[in-house]
This record gives structure tokens, C-alpha cells and sequence, in this order.
């Protein structure tokens, strides 16, 4: 009997018969009783012949005087032949000389199961080859510095994943996990270290009590936000850093970690005071941000103000840049986005002389523009 040449479709129909039948009573009526009843372009016998209809299945079980069960029709037929075949199947009313009925049940996609099975299974592929990637990544660090940034390292008695920088550095950087501290190592970054869970070890508040900067890095999804939260309940963190949204550390690029973390290693490296020890005029910039910020988190607009506070204009972050051509009178610009190099250039010809976003991207030179995160100030 031909299979259908790749079915699309899987047409299942129930049926009862009011007798003891066998299954090729059932499959008989299916042929006969269809038979010319749509034509002889859907007659079953010729569709078969064509691959166009596979073997048909019957799975049938008989109770006292009755048998019920289901039959499975593979197509490889357009729906509307699937459904027209179906519909016919249900008009029989008779196997042998017993009266029976037929119902549809469902017309699965066979193609879309088999998608479904292939994304099924390329999330295992990716999850083994992750963890394997990840093996080969530690194995490459032990015998590669990988470009002079340091080794894969473990500290405390809980052996916590870190790197070798870790022990000489002045400042340090918390992470979630151990590919966490992977892709800093690959990013240049030698000094992290893993928390490795929400509990946090009493080794990392040692070691934080020892050095002169804390530095948070979690992941950008809502467990990142909680991590980051208990972490500043029991060590003292001096800058907090998020991925971008939904995103973890682990999956950054090492030109966006070092997009993120250039800021602060500037700020540290430069010994600029935090946001809690800010001069006088820049305490006003920080006063001004935190009034400015529940009105634009959130809103993926930049709004510009003059050097009285007053609003000058509003306009969504995408239209920014070309906003400013022509500005002139602007001091302040906040923004639910990143600072650019481009925004930069073009506040400045504005006049800004205080540019303020949610991240400070890597910049060349920013000389008489004031740049800061609101988290730099202190926001919110």
C-alpha cells in the first residue's frame, strides 16, 4: 500500500458500530462508501495511487456488542481536500450491517510538529554545546591568557569562581555566575568574581571589606534585579551595572561589557567621587535628574532644558539628534537611552553642558559636557 509522499496532514476521526466488526470492515466502508462521492479527482483508491493519501491507520477495540475506536488518514493533499475527505468519512453511516458514526476529531500539521520536535531539539543541541563551549572556554583559559587579561582562578574555601585579577586588584566586580566571570576574562576584564547563588558567601564580604571599589554586574532580567538587591544588603557596592533587558551577562558580547563597564572603570581609574560626594554644582545636577527621571523612565524619550530648568522640548530618543541641529540655549538633556558618541557631538553644539541617560556608551572625549547614569547620580 503507498505512503503518502510526505504528509502534511494527519486527519483523525473517531467512530462507534453498533457490532463486532474488524479493521477491515472499517477501512472497507471508509473505500466504499466514499467512493464517487466527491468526484473521481478525491476518490481514496486514486489518491493512494497518487502518494497523496498514506496507509491508513485503524486503532479499534471492542466492548459487549460494540466497537469504537480511530482512524488516522496521513495526507499530503491540501486542507481543504483534508477537510472535504474528512466531511465524507463522517457521512458513513453503515460497516457491514451495522449502523455506525464517524466524527472528526482534529487535523494536525504534521509540519508544524516536526518544527516544533526541531526547536525541541535545537535547545537541547544549544544547552549541550553551551555547556561544552563553556568547558572548552575554562580549558582555553588555563593554557591562553587570552591576550594577557588573566586566568580562570577560585577563591575562599567555597573556591568561587573568579579571576586571577581578582586577588591584586583594588576594585572588583560581583557577578551572578561562572560563565559570568568567563565572558569578562573574554572581554578583558580579569577581575570578577561569582557570587554563585542568592545566599551570599562570607568570603566575598571579606574580600569586599578589602578593597577600595565594589562594582555590581547582574543580568538585566527581573532574578538579576532581586540578586542585586541582596547583594547591596550585605556589602557595601559603590557602582551597580545592569545588562541590557531580558538579557544576561553571560550572553553580552565583549564590545557591549565593555561598553557598559568603560564608565565606571573610568570614573574609578579617575577617583571621581560618587554620587553621595558630589561638589555643590553638581548636587544640583543630581537634584535636577531625580525630578526629571519618573517623568521619562520608561517613555524612550530625551527631554532638553534650558539653563532656568525650563522644558525647551520633548521628543522620542530615535529623533534626538537630529532635534538638536539647530539648538541652541540647551544645558540639560536627559534620556531614557543610552549616551552615544553621536548625541554627544551634537548636544554639545546645542550647548549641553549636562548629558544624563540610563548608560554612558564608550566615548572618545566628552571635555565640557558633565556625563553621567542617573545611577551615577543616584537615581532613582
Amino acid at each position: 500500500m503507498p505512503h503518502a509522499a510526505a504528509a502534511k496532514y494527519n486527519v483523525r476521526l473517531s467512530f462507534r458500530v453498533d457490532g463486532i466488526v474488524e479493521r477491515a470492515d472499517i477501512i472497507g466502508a471508509i473505500f466504499g462508501q466514499t467512493e464517487g462521492l466527491l468526484g473521481t479527482e478525491m476518490n481514496l483508491n486514486d489518491l493512494q495511487r497518487q502518494s497523496k493519501v498514506g496507509r491508513i491507520e485503524v486503532n479499534a477495540r471492542t466492548s459487549g456488542n460494540s466497537t469504537s475506536g480511530e482512524v488516522i488518514l496521513p495526507m499530503s493533499t491540501d486542507i481543504d481536500t483534508c477537510a472535504l475527505i474528512a466531511a465524507a468519512i463522517e457521512s458513513i453511516d453503515k460497516v457491514g450491517p451495522f449502523d455506525c458514526s464517524y466524527h472528526l476529531e482534529s487535523i494536525d500539521d504534521v509540519r508544524a510538529a516536526k518544527k516544533d520536535n526541531i526547536v525541541k531539539r535545537a535547545k537541547e543541541i544549544k544547552k549541550r554545546w553551551n555547556t561544552k563551549s563553556i568547558s572548552e572556554g575554562e580549558s582555553m583559559l588555563k593554557d591562553v591568557h587570552l591576550g594577557s587579561t588573566g586566568k580562570l582562578a577560585a577563591y575562599g574555601p567555597s573556591k568561587l569562581t573568579c579571576g586571577s585579577g581578582v586577588y591584586e586588584s583594588p576594585w572588583i566586580i560581583l557577578v551572578e555566575g561562572r560563565a559570568d566571570v568567563i565572558n569578562l576574562l573574554r572581554a578583558g576584564y580579569d577581575n570578577a568574581i561569582a557570587i554563585e547563588g542568592a545566599k551570599i558567601d562570607d568570603s566575598i564580604k571579606d574580600l569586599c571589606s578589602a578593597k577600595e571599589k565594589i562594582v555590581a554586574f547582574t543580568d538585566g532580567d527581573r532574578a538579576g534585579g532581586f540578586i542585586l538587591k541582596g547583594l547591596k544588603s550585605v556589602v557595601s557596592v559603590d557602582h551597580e551595572v545592569r545588562a541590557d533587558p531580558d538579557i544576561e551577562v553571560e550572553e553580552l558580547s565583549p564590545q557591549r561589557i565593555d561598553e557598559i563597564l568603560s564608565p565606571v572603570v573610568k570614573q574609578i581609574e579617575s577617583g571621581t567621587a560618587p554620587a553621595q560626594e558630589l561638589s555643590g554644582a553638581e548636587k544640583v545636577v543630581q537634584d535636577l535628574a531625580a525630578s526629571v527621571y519618573p517623568k521619562i523612565n520608561g517613555t524612550l524619550e530625551a527631554v532638553a532644558l534650558n539653563e532656568k530648568e525650563k522644558e525647551i522640548f520633548r521628543v522620542p530618543i530615535s529623533e534626538v539628534v537630529g532635534k538638536l541641529s539647530g539648538q541652541s540655549g540647551v544645558r540639560f538633556m536627559f534620556l531614557d537611552g543610552i549616551v552615544t558618541q553621536r548625541l554627544l557631538n551634537g548636544a554639545r553644539t546645542a550647548g549641553v553642558k549636562c548629558l544624563v541617560g540610563h548608560r554612558v556608551a564608550k566615548i572618545a572625549e566628552a571635555e565640557g559636557v558633565l556625563l553621567a547614569s542617573f545611577s551615577d547620580l543616584g537615581v532613582p
